[in-house]
């Protein structure tokens, strides 16, 4: 994983509490939701809030590409590595 994939997955397991996976465990392939990470959809949207703040941009619910965005860790890196303020 890269260093932006790996802050990201600390975030993801310090601010939901996710007790059941260690960062050294955490691939960028993992499944955000269901297998993975197990997220639901209140668990995406606090994700969405905790990036806007801290990269600077929205993470809005009407993209048509929420799917890939949200889909894999990976895939929320890229996203957010593409758009974040500098």
């Amino acid at each position: 994983m890269n260093e932006l994939e790996k802050e990201l997955a600390g975030l993801i397991i310090q601010e939901l509490n996710i007790e059941d996976i260690q960062l050294a465990e955490v691939t960028a392939d993992m499944p955000l939701y269901g297998e993975g990470f197990g997220l639901d959809s209140i668990d995406i949207l606090e994700i969405a809030l905790l990036i806007s703040k801290k990269y600077g941009f929205a993470l809005r619910s009407d993209n048509p590409d929420n799917a890939r965005i949200f889909a894999t860790l990976g895939g929320l890196a890229a996203y957010v590595a593409e758009h974040r303020v500098r």
